[in-house]
């Protein structure tokens, strides 16, 4: 099992490497279900994770306080807007729309509502 839970979390961070280049994927969620997995299946990947200089603070900020960084509210922000200008230019169907823009706002909703980390 700990060889499961170490290979999902690889595999988290790689989708989280692509998402730092890919504004449509996010990077961050994949970074803290990486450290969940980690936790779980290396303490060596576990500690790499969130003494990174750059995801690190992002990871302990959630882990904390449930906070996220201004900076990756508007990132996401911005996303979430691109996804959906997208959708909107490509005319997909009114009901895809409609449930996009239910889900989406969800999400920014839950983002904002966050305390900044």
């Amino acid at each position: 099992m700990q060889y499961l839970w170490a290979t999902l979390g690889l595999i988290c961070v790689g989708l989280a490497m692509i998402g730092v280049v890919l504004p449509l994927l996010p990077t961050v969620p994949f970074l803290l279900l990486a450290a969940f997995f980690f936790a779980r299946s290396s303490s060596r990947l576990h500690n790499w994770l969130v003494t990174h200089r750059t995801f690190g603070p992002l990871i302990l900020d959630w882990q904390r306080s449930g906070a996220i960084r201004p900076g990756a509210k508007k990132a996401a922000t911005l996303s979430v807007v691109a996804v959906f200008g997208l959708s909107v230019l490509l005319t997909l169907p009114s009901h895809v729309l409609i449930i996009q823009a239910v889900v989406l706002s969800a999400v920014m909703i839950f983002i904002w509502t966050r305390p900044n980390g």
